[in-house]
């Protein structure tokens, strides 16, 4: 892998690291405030999990699993 692109994608890997952390918090708040529909939270809880799987996806990618 290209040191650039490696570059991107830990870039990238951030980003999404702190959206996820973002929607977490929103999540919380949200919860204990009481302001929310049921829906408003499943949406921001399926985005959550979204954004999971691609902070997953750019994991395997910058380390990959090398079976010995």
């Amino acid at each position: 892998m290209e040191t650039q692109d490696e570059e991107q994608l830990k870039a990238a890997l951030a980003e999404l690291e702190t959206q996820h952390r973002d929607l977490d918090d929103a999540i919380i708040a949200m919860s204990q405030a009481g302001s929310f529909t049921q829906l408003q939270l499943q949406r921001l809880k399926k985005r959550k999990l979204a954004l999971k799987d691609e902070i997953t996806k750019i994991r395997a990618i910058l380390i990959p699993d090398i079976i010995a």
